[in-house]
């Protein structure tokens, strides 16, 4: 019997038996024998695929040995340079296969191309997407995001460790800048600018008030709810989805160092040669570009407080006397009126402009016949599409209040207000009608009001219309009951915000004879009369419409009081503190507002005859346009108040 070759060295050279088939002999540098010359004739190279074959029947075991040495040498040159490959693409070998994996192995690599390919589509969304609603579009996401490019380099070389907590940590950035970039999209979309992350973290507390009287408590809740469940979503899918995508660049090491060196000298050569599809430049760098944004955002508004609390230590009137302030308007009884979202779209665009103009036209011929005469101008508000109380700051306190933190500077001091200064005269009473305010409010003394009576103490007893907590003619009902048609021994000054036209305009009341507006109950069944919140706000021609329909109750209301209720003393100043939100004003609207004068005394408007103001209550589009904080100057000038600084 031959003696076998031991199997555990299959380029072993102990020697078989003479009988048996010689052995292939060791194969050279390009695969042909190194000794064809001394091969018995007839001798065969045993094929490749012996290897793994058992060897025939009456063969000796000396040719399975003698074929793997000859496989060796018969493999294809590049085989060597295939398994170098796949030995540096596996620096960290997958899992092996457990479970329903193993008995299912096709269904488990569809499932994980489908993981993997979402995960890499959500990160790409994340670098790509846009804060602004006019840039999405299909070809910002067909872009090529460094930060895709410079993470995965990152990843690759990093152990594995430390990889795992770099890929988490950058999973998480990417959702807060996910969020971040949806709050710009509904700032955008409803204030008409991004989210600042200074200031606009109190307004969330705000929306919940909102949606609460909107939708009611209960449909709040689950928003938040949702809201809550969808942030927790985007961080930790961010983290897991990056967490993914290091595991494979890690275990596919060789290819993805190929694929990120390509990705790389593709986005340099695209960037400095500015290749654009569809308009938008390939070479994106998004997400630095929004974080760099974002600070100096940050540094920008920290240095605004501080110059504005210098701004606002200074006042042209804070040391004017009591009876140098608006001594040509004594004896009168003075309003300050402002219109929820009345805003020069209403007068102006094609779907809402028609029956606006139409009242706004029908009630100067109302005040002209009553012996009334009223001008009218623009006023361009510090705010657009929300934030009501910084367009009345900026008006009354004749500083451009433009965010949250302003707004708590201003109030916080003792800078002069419009209403201010006919209470420091000591010559009027002055009051506030606030059916909007619904909790305490302390910023009734900075205002110079004497009292002010809120949704609380209006003794209204109907339904909500949405946000608005009573209808405008009856809070005006309510103002005449409790203090403009009361006996006083001064004149009244007043400050009136009406509701009516706050968004979400669905359902509006109408005007009833003013007889019958009561304690609010006859109101029970206007508002079930009227459409659902849900029926118009989606709509873009509804809404508009049903903003238009307000905007004519709120001036029908308000003119129709001083019509009926007013008297030769009586001044009224009313305007719109800000334009509605982008839906309906338009995406490129601007935030000029309308402001008017009323009044019985002809020499009132005389004053303000080089305003050069439109007459009548609709101002033309070729009408002065000031900035709102220079209202308080022109008007206290206007009617005798000396400066004093």
């Amino acid at each position: 019997m031959p003696e076998a070759v031991p199997p555990a060295d299959s380029t072993s050279t102990e020697k078989a038996d003479p009988s048996a088939e010689p052995a292939a002999p060791a194969a050279d540098g390009v695969g042909k024998p190194a000794e064809a010359a001394d091969a018995p004739t007839g001798a065969a190279v045993a094929p490749v695929e012996a290897e793994d074959e058992e060897a025939p029947a009456g063969e000796d075991e000396a040719a399975p040995a003698s074929a793997h040495i000859s496989t060796d040498a018969e493999a294809p040159a590049d085989a060597d340079e295939d398994a170098t490959t796949g030995a540096e693409e596996t620096a960290e070998a997958p899992p092996t296969p457990r479970g329903w994996r193993a008995k299912h192995p096709g269904a488990a690599r569809t499932v994980t191309y489908t993981i993997t390919s979402l995960a890499a589509l959500l990160v790409l969304f994340a670098l790509l997407m846009p804060n602004d609603p006019d840039r999405f579009r299909p070809a910002v996401f067909l872009r090529l995001p460094v930060e895709a490019i410079f993470g995965a380099a990152v990843l690759m070389v990093l152990p594995k460790t430390l990889r795992l907590i770099t890929a988490v940590l950058a999973g998480l950035s990417l959702g807060a800048m996910t969020v971040l970039n949806l709050l710009d999209l509904g700032f955008n979309e409803f204030l008409g600018r991004g989210f600042n992350v200074v200031l606009d973290w109190t307004l969330f507390n705000d929306a919940r008030t909102y949606l609460e009287d909107s939708m009611g408590k209960t449909g709040a809740v689950a928003v938040v709810i949702a809201v809550i469940v969808l942030v927790v979503a985007i961080f930790a899918l961010m983290a897991l989805s990056v967490v993914r995508l290091g595991n494979l660049l890690a275990r596919q090491s060789g290819r993805a160092t190929r694929a990120t060196l390509v990705a790389g000298t593709v986005w340099v050569a695209c960037s400095a040669l500015g290749v654009q599809f569809a308009g938008v430049q390939f070479a994106a760098r998004s997400t630095a570009g929004a974080v760099q944004n974002r600070v100096d955002r940050v540094q920008a508004t920290l240095k605004d407080e501080a110059e504005f609390a210098k701004i606002a230590k200074k006042d042209k009137f804070a040391k004017t006397p009591p009876d140098q302030l608006v001594p040509d308007l004594r004896g009168k009884d003075v309003i300050f009126a402002f219109i929820e979202s009345y805003g020069r779209s209403a007068i102006e665009d094609p779907v809402m402009a028609p029956g606006v103009d139409a009242v706004l036209d029908d009630k100067t011929a109302e005040l002209t016949e009553a012996g009334y005469a009223a001008k009218s101008g623009w006023l361009t508000s510090a705010t657009y599409g929300g934030s009501s109380w910084l367009g009345h700051s900026t008006f009354l306190s004749g500083l451009w209040i433009s965010n949250q933190a302003r707004y708590r500077t201003v109030t916080a001091g003792d800078h002069l207000t419009l209403t201010g200064a006919f209470q420091r005269t000591g010559d009027w009473r002055t009051v506030g009608i606030m059916p909007g305010v619904q909790k305490n409010w302390p910023e009734g003394s900075f205002y110079g009001l004497d009292n002010v009576y809120d949704s609380r103490e209006l003794g209204y007893k109907g339904p909500k219309f949405s946000w608005s907590t009573m209808p405008d003619q009856y809070a005006l009902s309510a103002y005449q009951r409790l203090e403009h048609g009361k006996k006083r021994d001064k004149p009244l000054m007043s400050e009136i915000i009406l509701t009516s036209s706050h968004q979400p305009w669905a359902p509006i009341p109408r005007t009833i004879p003013w007889d019958e507006v009561g304690d609010g109950s006859v109101y029970k069944d206007i508002q079930k009369e009227g459409k659902k919140p849900a029926d118009v706000f989606y709509d873009s021609t509804k809404v508009k419409e049903e903003y238009g329909k307000s905007v004519e109750y709120s001036v029908t209301s308000l003119i129709d009081y001083v019509v009926k209720y007013g008297n030769k003393n009586t001044v009224l100043v009313f305007l719109g503190d800000h334009q509605p939100l982008a839906r309906v004003s338009g995406d490129d609207a601007n935030r000029d507002v309308p402001v008017s004068i009323v009044a019985h005394d002809k020499s009132v408007l005389d004053k303000i005859d080089d305003w050069n103001w439109t007459e009548g209550l609709k101002p033309d589009d070729t009408a002065p346009v000031w900035r709102m904080d220079s209202f308080r100057d022109r008007f206290l000038m206007a009617y005798g108040s000396t400066p004093h600084p």
